[in-house]
């Protein structure tokens, strides 16, 4: 199963729907006065997986994701999670931002989309 330009599509706006969610929760947070808890770019794939598999169920036919295709990004992250933790890092590092559930997300997404587009088309479906 080769990454369509939909399904990338997909995935650009459930990353960004995770990331203004983080904005959210931050506001919330910091209304009442509470701390944010740290946040690692593990955590952000985590919740993209997670976030990819209610779609399937709810939605996946509609939008044309299968079960396979969250089998299929589950073994790309895996594959991408030291490259993209060393991204995060790194960017944390270099833009002195603080390192917000938003900010990791918006990196960490980043990333891996970076790592995805750099692959070769073979390795890119599931035939690997």
């Amino acid at each position: 199963m080769r990454l369509s330009g939909r399904q990338i599509g997909l995935l650009k706006e459930y990353m960004h729907d995770l990331v203004e969610q983080a904005k959210q929760e931050e506001a919330t947070t910091a209304a009442f006065g509470y701390a944010s808890k740290p946040y690692r770019a593990d955590q952000a794939i985590s919740d993209l997986l997670a976030i990819l598999d209610d779609r399937i169920e709810s939605e996946g036919v509609q939008v044309g994701l299968s079960v396979e295709f969250l089998h299929h990004m589950w073994t790309l992250c895996n594959k991408a999670n030291d490259q993209v933790q060393d991204a995060v890092w790194l960017k944390r590092s270099l833009d002195g931002e603080p390192a917000t559930k938003a900010r990791v997300r918006e990196l960490t997404y980043q990333a891996l989309l970076e790592y995805l587009e750099s692959l070769p088309e073979n390795l890119r479906s599931s035939s690997d």
